[in-house]
C-alpha cells in the first residue's frame, strides 16, 4: 500500500507526478499494491485547500482519500513534548481526522484485498 501525502500547494501537486511514476514503474511488479493521496496540512476554507483534490484527480487511477488532514497546532505541540496525538489530546479534532483517515484506509484496503 502507497498512501501519498500532499500538502494544498502547486508545488506540491506538481511534485505527485514523480510519485506516479513510481508508482505506475512498481505496479507491474505488485498487481494487488493499491495507492491513494491524502490531503495533508489543509487549511479550512481556502481556494487552494478545496481545490487541491481536484487537481490531484487529473493524475488518473490514484483517488484522493476524502478525508483530510488539516493544519493544527496541536501535531507540531504533541512532537514537542514527545507524545503522539492521541495521548496529547485524544479528544480533539486532530486525533479524531487521524482516526477518520485510519478507518477509511482500513475500509479502502479491506475492499481492495476482496
Amino acid at each position: 500500500a502507497v498512501l501519498v501525502p500532499v500538502q494544498p500547494s502547486p508545488m506540491d501537486v506538481w511534485a505527485a507526478n514523480e510519485i506516479v511514476e513510481l508508482i505506475n514503474d512498481a505496479k507491474p511488479l505488485n498487481e494487488k499494491m493499491e495507492s491513494a493521496f491524502v490531503i495533508n496540512r489543509k487549511i479550512t476554507n481556502t481556494a487552494i485547500g478545496n481545490d487541491v483534490a481536484k487537481a490531484l484527480a487529473g493524475y488518473g487511477d490514484i483517488p484522493v482519500l476524502k478525508t483530510a488532514i488539516h493544519q493544527r497546532v496541536s501535531f507540531p505541540e504533541a512532537v514537542a513534548q514527545g507524545l503522539s496525538i492521541f495521548e496529547y489530546e485524544p479528544k480533539g479534532k486532530a486525533a479524531s481526522e487521524i482516526t477518520k483517515l485510519q478507518k477509511e484506509i482500513s475500509k479502502r484496503w479491506q475492499k481492495a484485498q476482496g
